[in-house]
């Protein structure tokens, strides 16, 4: 019996300092001890950015400072940003590390330096506060004496100042950070040199690559297509694009060469920006293969005289190799081989005589991540801009308001007005012009491909998730564009029409001439398309309502 209370004081002595233990942990927590984490937040991404810092800690990863570092881990950039809750104790700061966009330069690496990650505001709305990339083509840079070969192009991360998203989370007013990418669904590409089959066309992907490589979500990419003969308007669209454009050039036979002279001239010779962000892809049918190819980048960049005019000039579309062979040009292979090459997740397949309105890369992107109400429906969506057209010789507007003065005095009219007025004008236009200028891009109406704009054919941002073009489609035999509307129109897409964003086209009203060879074409086109396209195209996608090619 003595033994059993001996055993039962014992217990009782060990239970008591087990207690004093416990309530000596709790008060050392309390008085600030920073080894011990007292409150999990309640964040899932906060949570794994504790759990990829402590990773990286046992791993002896080492960080840099914002000022020029790189960053392997954007979630702990996420994690520094968010603002301490009033009255809540800070503990000692994490120093945010950032890293720039990759750039090619030759024999070296270049670094774009961000801009410094803003504060999250916490309130009651959907709000984006982050710093856009997309128009800051030329800004400050440092060089890093690397080498800079194609794989280290793909190597740099998220920049967390450029896709930062801040969204309210509901009623209780706590705050979630989102990435852009992740907003939007996206992962970078690269924008490695290829060559590869495309039906009966061998294209060269990335032939003359832009020295700066985007991530998907940086900023938004121009894509368009041509000949060499249209190049002096890649200038002129590209001081008012400010950003990424992606170029398919058509160059069988003997017109490689005349092209490929150029690009050197307009990289060596013109605007910097040239080089820094345009990326070329050069294409021909199989029948018609140049007779050779350079493909060093010291034969691709070999220098030319700038004291001589580019080959562009002075050179008559007669005289070119497609128009001695007959050829039909091949417009849609380059609208898609353009499209698909973009490094960036949101597109503006355009014409390169379309000259955007200054901006546009900026305002769109501040508006994506602000989120407003009609980014948030659930079905499919592009961005159309209004186009127009300016008399010859006229000076391109600087804004809105300056196009809707053209448009009263008659310098300025609906693109196409004279030869397919249906086909360009966007809904309520007539309400998009009158209403007043504002500051920033938003979704003026949102409109669809029916009734009076049966055969509209809109120039949109889009993504890389919407229909592609029909490559057996040619510029000579028109409705080039007719059956991806279609398409849109079946897949029941909304088309978000932006308000203080447009196109316009290079100066010289177009008019409507007879062109019997041209006809003969294009009544051929229209039976392919009723005939044959249309068909599939209705066993592919099905059919809706109020939708016509």
């Amino acid at each position: 019996m003595l033994t059993r209370r001996n055993w039962l004081l014992r217990l009782s002595v060990v239970l008591n300092v087990a207690v004093i233990f416990y309530f000596g942990s709790l008060l050392t927590v309390r008085n600030g001890n920073p080894e011990i984490v007292e409150e999990m937040p309640l964040s899932g991404r906060n949570l794994a950015s504790l759990d990829i810092s402590q990773t990286a800690d046992k791993e002896s990863f080492y960080y840099q400072s914002a000022s020029g570092g790189s960053i392997n881990y954007p979630e702990l950039a996420l994690l520094a940003s968010i603002q301490p809750i009033a009255g809540q104790q800070q503990g000692s700061s994490i120093q945010t590390p950032v890293q720039g966009t990759t750039l090619r330069d030759d024999s070296h690496v270049m670094r774009i330096k961000p801009k410094s990650l803003p504060s999250v505001p916490v309130d009651s709305s959907d709000v984006a506060s982050d710093t856009s990339m997309g128009s800051a083509a030329a800004e400050s840079w440092t060089q890093d004496k690397k080498d800079a070969g194609p794989t280290q192009q793909q190597t740099s991360t998220t920049t967390t100042a450029s896709t930062t998203s801040a969204v309210n989370a509901g009623s209780g007013g706590v705050t979630s950070l989102r990435p852009l990418r992740e907003l939007v669904g996206c992962s970078d590409k690269s924008n490695h040199r290829r060559t590869a089959q495309r039906g009966d066309y061998w294209v060269l992907y990335n032939y003359v690559p832009a020295r700066r490589w985007f991530k998907c979500d940086e900023s938004i990419t121009y894509t368009t297509h041509a000949d060499y003969t249209f190049l002096d308007n890649l200038e002129p669209l590209l001081d008012r694009w400010r950003g990424p454009i992606s170029i398919a050039l058509y160059t069988p036979g003997n017109d490689f060469l005349p092209t490929l002279t150029a690009i050197r001239y307009l990289r060596q010779c013109g605007s910097p920006l040239v080089a820094e962000l345009v990326t070329f892809h050069l294409y021909f049918s199989s029948r018609h293969v140049p007779k050779s190819i350079p493909h060093s980048d010291q034969e691709i960049d070999a220098t030319v005289n700038c004291a001589v005019p580019p080959t562009w000039k002075n050179v008559t579309s007669s005289s070119l190799y497609k128009s001695q062979k007959k050829l039909l040009y091949p417009v849609n292979v380059g609208r898609n081989v353009a499209r698909e090459s973009a490094t960036t997740h949101y597109v503006l397949p355009s014409d390169i005589e379309l000259y955007p309105s200054p901006g546009v890369i900026d305002g769109f992107m501040d508006m994506v991540r602000r989120q407003d109400p009609p980014l948030r429906r659930p079905k499919p969506m592009v961005f159309p801009l209004p186009i127009f057209e300016l008399a010859s010789k006229m000076k391109l507007p600087a804004d809105k308001k300056e196009l809707v003065s053209m448009l009263k005095n008659g310098t300025a009219i609906t693109f196409h007005k004279k030869v397919c007025p249906d086909c360009h004008t966007v809904p309520k236009f007539k309400e998009w012009a009158s209403a007043k200028p504002k500051s920033g891009i938003s979704v003026f109406h949102t409109g669809k491909r029916t009734g009076y704009h049966l055969h509209w054919e809109p120039i949109f941002i889009g993504t890389h998730n919407d229909p592609l073009y029909d490559e057996r489609l040619s510029w000579e035999g028109k409705m080039d564009k007719m059956t991806q509307g279609y398409t849109l129109c079946v897949l029941d897409y909304e088309f978000h029409i932006l308000d203080n964003a447009f196109l316009v086209h290079k100066p010289g009203i177009k008019t409507l001439k007879k062109d019997p060879a041209r006809q003969v074409l294009a009544s051929k086109t229209y039976s392919l398309v009723k005939r044959v396209i249309l068909p599939e195209l209705k066993v592919l996608y099905g059919t809706r309502k109020g939708c016509a090619v």
